[in-house]
């Protein structure tokens, strides 16, 4: 696997291999990778003939008081990982070179980016539009793979592909879960032992959800009153948001209709954790 630092490098491999007509994609991390991204690259290697994921820690979706310094960064496993699930080439470039000096160009996706994690997380989005923008660019590629776990992230990155016209296809992949239900995060090691215990009420408002679905009920609010039962018997957790929305608006809805997105996010510790279902 080769390891690439430039966009000219970059794309110059992209390139190539639509040269030879294979199909390009992408999968973009933040590093840290777990069986999570494992999953998503081994996706991209099975649908694609060149496979290209990056490794870059994004400064411009962290807030001030947020965790920039201290994102897990595990490059050399990262990139025996993406080796071993089939990736070609890892693209790890240095911070000037997503951002040169006086960059001044940002991609918002109004609305729709200030729902959600968008309340909490203000500019958060617009980190997450501009850096994908930039690698779709770069890469030229053909598909793009992303977790559901991220379901605000792919709805906003759904609309902005589709309002800047640009060619790369987003593929989602189901979240991937530990054997105790707990969804698999980067964050995931920021974690006491007793706080993964407590972060297990996610995952069971979840379930929780989908239960109260699969009998029938429809009603956002009931739903929405059952998840925060499960989040009452921790109480050391601090919930950030429940919500019953369309996934394609993020705006919520008063009845759960087949595709309807169930999300949760909440505070374990000094630790903020999203997990989130489609609801059948």
């Amino acid at each position: 696997m080769e390891i690439l630092r430039t966009v000219d490098e970059l794309r110059a491999w992209s390139r190539a291999a639509h040269k030879s007509d294979k199909t390009v994609g992408l999968v973009p991390t933040m590093g840290a990778l777990h069986q999570g991204h494992a999953s998503l690259i081994r996706a991209a290697a099975a649908s694609c003939g060149a496979t290209a994921v990056t490794v870059f820690v994004n400064p411009t979706q962290f807030g001030p008081n947020e965790d920039f310094a201290r994102y897990p960064r595990t490059f050399d496993a990262d990139c025996t990982l993406a080796q071993a699930q089939g990736a070609d080439v890892t693209f790890a470039p240095a911070v000037d070179e997503i951002y040169p000096e006086g960059a001044a160009t940002f991609v918002e996706v109004e609305d729709i980016g200030d729902r959600l994690d968008g309340v909490s997380r203000p500019k958060h989005f617009r980190g997450v539009s501009t850096v994908v923008a930039k690698l779709f660019i770069a890469t030229e590629a053909d598909l793009a793979f992303f977790g559901q776990k991220d379901a605000a992230q792919v709805a906003i990155l759904r609309r902005m592909t589709t309002d800047l016209r640009l060619a790369t296809k987003i593929v989602v992949c189901p979240i991937v879960r530990e054997p105790d239900g707990l969804a698999l995060s980067s964050r995931n090691v920021y974690l006491t032992s007793s706080q993964r215990i407590q972060a297990l009420a996610l995952c069971r408002a979840i379930g929780v959800a989908e239960s109260l679905v699969g009998h029938g009920q429809r009603t956002a609010a009931i739903l929405m009153e059952a998840a925060h039962a499960v989040f009452g018997a921790e109480p050391a957790i601090r919930v950030d948001y429940i919500s019953v929305v369309d996934w394609s608006t993020l705006l919520p809805v008063e009845t759960a209709a087949p595709g309807t997105l169930f999300a949760v996010a909440a505070w374990v510790g000094n630790t903020r954790l999203i997990d989130n279902t489609i609801l059948s």
